[in-house]
């Protein structure tokens, strides 16, 4: 599951933002699986669609991170869940989205297939309002 600012997100809900507010962003893994998965490294990568094919992935200056993008994962027991927690940083306006990919350390086991559908995250980042 993917939380962002304490919404559940999946691919057809929007999360509104202020700019310049911390937003909070929480990720849940569930390990389904009979044998601990791990380690691994699990990447946010924002990104804005111009809905012509084209994705800008040069946001330096449009979205930070509060902390690292990155979390590193030492791994997730069998039917437990793990859960890691960030926060972005929106300076400009606009729609932005997360795309969350796995890097697996360990070649000799696999991550559960699941994990590779996890949804983009569509978020709107809005002017505060005075």
């Amino acid at each position: 599951d993917i939380l962002v600012d304490g919404k559940l997100c999946d691919c057809d809900i929007v999360v509104n933002c202020k700019v310049g507010d911390p937003i909070p962003l929480e990720v849940k893994l569930t390990n389904r699986s009979k044998h601990s998965v791990g380690p691994f490294a699990l990447t946010m990568t924002p990104y804005q669609d111009y809905q012509n094919g084209v994705h800008n992935y040069e946001l330096q200056d449009a979205i930070t991170f509060v902390g690292s993008n990155t979390f590193y994962i030492d791994s997730v027991k069998p039917t437990k869940d793990s859960v890691y927690f960030g926060a972005l940083l929106f300076l400009y306006t606009g729609d932005f989205y997360l795309n969350i990919k796995f890097h697996e350390d360990n070649c000799s086991r696999e991550l559960p297939l699941s994990w590779f559908c996890l949804p983009s995250v569509h978020i709107r980042a809005m002017e505060p309002t005075v």
